[in-house]
């Protein structure tokens, strides 16, 4: 098993390649938490104890990466989201041109 930890702005990526149980290889698993902004506590925004449906990657650091790379994906996506609510709340079009 392998893990890594990373800040990417407000959120703490936590990715893994973990052991599978029969065979060879490693699975990719992933948590991303917000921790920033206004909020006392971290808020899961995703996790994914077996990425890709289960892939078996032959090494620990290609399934670590393919984890970093969908944890990167998701900020992305949720970065996206808040900047709508927060334009929504503040009563800004969402599409501005």
């Amino acid at each position: 098993m392998k893990f890594d930890e990373r800040i990417d702005g407000d959120y703490r990526i936590y990715a893994g390649a973990l052991d599978v149980l029969q065979g060879d290889g490693y699975i990719a698993a992933v948590v991303v938490s917000r921790v920033g902004g206004t909020q006392a506590k971290a808020r899961e925004v995703f996790r994914d104890e077996s990425l890709a449906c289960g892939h078996r990657w032959k090494s620990a650091d290609e399934s670590l990466m393919f984890a970093l790379c969908k944890a990167r994906e998701w900020i992305g996506i949720d970065r996206q989201r808040t900047e709508n609510l927060s334009e929504n709340l503040s009563g800004r079009s969402a599409m501005q041109l």
